[in-house]
């Protein structure tokens, strides 16, 4: 049961950090390459719309095995006093994940479309400040998310 349930919260996490990988190095730069340009906007949109079900499908999968993961090495979630350091750490990071993505996902993601929308002179300047930094958040995300993963790594190995 225990390698059924590493391979689940193994795969979970790939698929969410892979997806992010290849949406920052490959599908976004290409997007905003000569040919796509006019139609990056909603090139981008549309991939993420259609990511953020792989994203919060492995999320479930994560939240659900992680529990039981620790459970099998006899690590109680409930008594974080008993809890080794790194894994502190790691849930920490993964709350703070967490909140990123429910914000870019459902707040940041969904205003910054609506802004792309208006003509420039129609934006405010919050408008504009939201569409510059937009990117960032998801870049954080990403770094973020690799840091849990180094955590993950460390855990096991203690």
């Amino acid at each position: 049961m225990t390698l059924f349930l590493m391979w689940l919260h193994l795969m979970a996490a790939i698929a969410w950090i892979g997806g992010m990988l290849f949406l920052s190095i490959v599908l976004v730069p290409v997007f905003k390459s000569e040919p796509f340009a006019p139609r990056k906007a909603p090139l981008i949109r549309t991939t993420g719309r259609r990511f953020r079900a792989v994203v919060w499908g492995s999320i479930a999968v994560l939240l659900i095995t992680g529990p039981l993961l620790l459970h099998e090495r006899g690590i109680r979630v409930t008594d974080p006093s008993g809890w080794p350091r790194v894994l502190a750490i790691k849930l920490g990071l993964v709350i703070i994940l967490l909140l990123l993505t429910l914000a870019h996902d459902f707040i940041l993601g969904p205003r910054v479309g609506q802004i792309m929308q208006l003509p420039m002179e129609s934006r405010t300047r919050f408008d504009q400040a939201l569409v510059l930094w937009s990117p960032w958040v998801a870049r954080f995300s990403l770094i973020l998310a690799l840091v849990v993963l180094l955590a993950a790594v460390v855990l096991v190995r203690t």
